[in-house]
């Protein structure tokens, strides 16, 4: 499909039948696409003549005063970042940029427009098209991108040589970098808050940091991360580190680091990283600290399988939890946002067979696709536009921590990898209350803890209103929380940035719509209101504990130790 000129020529924009042509482009784009079988697709292409009328009416006003501008050597301006340098304001690529874009929402309209039955087929549609939108872009290519035509000039052509090199160093990585593997270090430009490693098993290392001030609080902090990245989004530099902050304000701090599983760990199923991994953890942070009420924290997939953890606990008698903080995690799938695109049945099942065990072999899910399936829900800010200044001007990427971290994918074992699919994306039954799990019926509505919910505005990941849904099911007194900003940054906002906001509100209606309307708004980072919560609930000021592990947990390494560097 050329969408700079998706009906063949310009003029062809004038003929009667236009928006038909398109219909019919979109049909063969979609024809024997596995996501459609089983769909009424012809029904979806019989739009109202009118509907029709009324697209094509106005595709052609614009199309018409493009032309004007173009032909009178206008010059042209674009508020979108992809076209936004000067050299943009030419006629000539200016004009190829604003037909791109009417045609782009000329597409995006005509799909929405569309007679689709249901959602689901709706939004995976809206997706096929938005990749192809944003993959013909005239930024894309080379011939039609004035900034790479004009580079490759000024260096006679060694920017497209070292393009080359970026392209051939990303394919033999499996992924296209956002950051340069050597810009950062963990260990020494990121991850360095000071602690050791007190215990590891195949599954993870169990850090415990040393204190920053003369006195804590009695009860430790216990924070999960997510095993599908690695834990030093959590630590990142030490103004932005979250490990760093908790332990300014005088908790101790027992963090799992999970390893990056290799094919000798591929047979790990759901229930050895709930059994082996968190409870495992959980106990022995019990037993360094002395102190059997701990302050749990969970982010993204380690909140949702903390949650699993504690429910296991609760069913066989231990309820001994002092809070549970959940930040950006799903316990009620409800809707998942974009990922949902790519789950049904058909993806579970074949997953099941060929990396999960049944019927088939154990194997692993690869960081990398994970990585690449994420990056390509937003296109044009995580993908084009970075192999447009890679590749075809030769640039190295800025070196941001945050794009570094994201580039640093960890791979899944299969079996777990697939039981956690089936039952949260796809089924959405983690919540039944009729799950087994480690031996145990698990309901996640035992836990009846103080409960601490962090939402954010913007979460492509984990979209706010499933985070809100986690209300519904925990028992215990809750506090919910919107952030600003999105499923990363939106979590990693220190206070002394000053920076987006936040939303409060002492009531918990049902509906998260009537939760934000009497929200209260606040300037600057969540964080300050989580720490005076997370104070009522971490116990009396006691002398900091600088011995770090105990005769039965020696030391084994310092923080942030091997596994994280795999």
């Amino acid at each position: 499909m050329n969408l700079q000129q998706p009906f063949g020529s310009h003029w062809s924009a004038q003929t009667p039948f236009m928006a038909n042509m398109t219909l019919q482009q979109i049909r063969l784009l979609i024809s024997n696409h596995p996501w459609f079988k089983g769909h009424n697709v012809d029904a979806w292409f019989e739009l109202p003549d009118e509907t029709l009328s009324e697209l094509q009416s106005e595709y052609q006003q614009e199309w018409i005063s493009l032309g004007q501008q173009m032909f009178t050597l206008q010059p042209f301006s674009f508020s979108d970042r992809r076209f936004a340098s000067d050299k943009w304001n030419d006629p000539l690529f200016g004009s190829m940029a604003a037909y791109y874009l009417l045609n782009s929402d000329f597409l995006l309209r005509l799909v929405n427009a569309m007679p689709i039955e249901s959602e689901k087929p709706r939004q995976r549609l809206l997706y096929l098209m938005e990749q192809a939108i944003a993959a013909s872009a005239p930024s894309n290519f080379l011939a039609s991108n004035p900034d790479a035509l004009s580079r490759m000039f000024e260096t006679q052509g060694a920017s497209l040589y070292t393009g080359m090199l970026h392209l051939a160093s990303d394919m033999r990585e499996g992924k296209l970098r956002q950051c340069d593997a050597g810009d950062f270090t963990v260990g020494v430009d990121l991850a360095i808050t000071p602690g050791e490693v007190v215990f590891e098993n195949e599954l993870f290392q169990l850090l415990q940091y040393y204190p920053l001030t003369e006195t804590q609080h009695q009860r430790p902090v216990f924070i999960v991360p997510p095993s599908i990245n690695k834990f030093y989004i959590l630590d990142m530099r030490p103004e932005t580190s979250l490990v760093r902050h908790l332990l300014e304000q005088g908790h101790p701090v027992f963090l799992i680091s999970w390893r990056n599983f290799s094919q000798k760990q591929a047979h790990i199923t759901w229930d050895d990283q709930i059994e082996d991994g968190i409870i495992r953890a959980l106990q022995i942070t019990r037993e360094i600290s002395g102190e059997r009420q701990l302050n749990c924290v969970g982010y993204c997939v380690g909140g949702t399988m903390l949650s699993t953890a504690l429910a296991v606990l609760a069913a066989r008698g231990d309820r001994d939890i002092a809070s549970l903080s959940l930040l950006a995690t799903f316990l009620d799938f409800r809707n998942t946002g974009q990922i949902d695109v790519f789950v049904d049945e058909e993806l579970v099942s074949y997953r099941e067979r060929t990396i999960g065990g049944q019927g088939g072999p154990t194997g692993l899910f690869r960081g990398e696709d994970m990585g690449n399936t994420f990056s390509m829900l937003r296109p044009n800010e995580l993908w084009w536009n970075y192999s447009s200044e890679k590749y075809l001007k030769g640039e190295k990427p800025a070196p941001l921590d945050l794009l570094f971290w994201n580039n640093d994918s960890t791979n899944l074992p299969g079996p777990m990898y697939c039981w956690y699919l089936r039952h949260t994306y796809l089924q959405n039954d983690l919540k039944s209350g009729d799950l087994e799990c480690c031996g145990e019926r698990m309901d996640l509505r035992a836990l009846d803890m103080p409960a601490y919910l962090v939402g954010t505005k913007e979460d492509h990941i984990v979209p706010w209103d499933s985070a809100y849904g986690s209300t519904g099911i925990l028992a215990g007194k809750k506090r919910f929380v919107l952030g600003a900003s999105g499923h990363i940054a939106g979590i990693i906002n220190p206070p002394a940035r000053k920076k987006r906001q936040y939303w409060t509100n002492t009531e918990l209606p049902e509906s998260h719509e009537a939760w934000l309307e009497t929200a209260e708004a606040h300037p600057g980072s969540w964080w300050t209101d989580w720490f005076e919560w997370l104070a009522e609930h971490a116990g009396p000021q006691v002398p900091a504990r600088d011995k770090m592990g105990t005769a039965d947990y020696p030391i084994i390494e310092p923080a942030p130790g091997r596994y994280v560097k795999e």
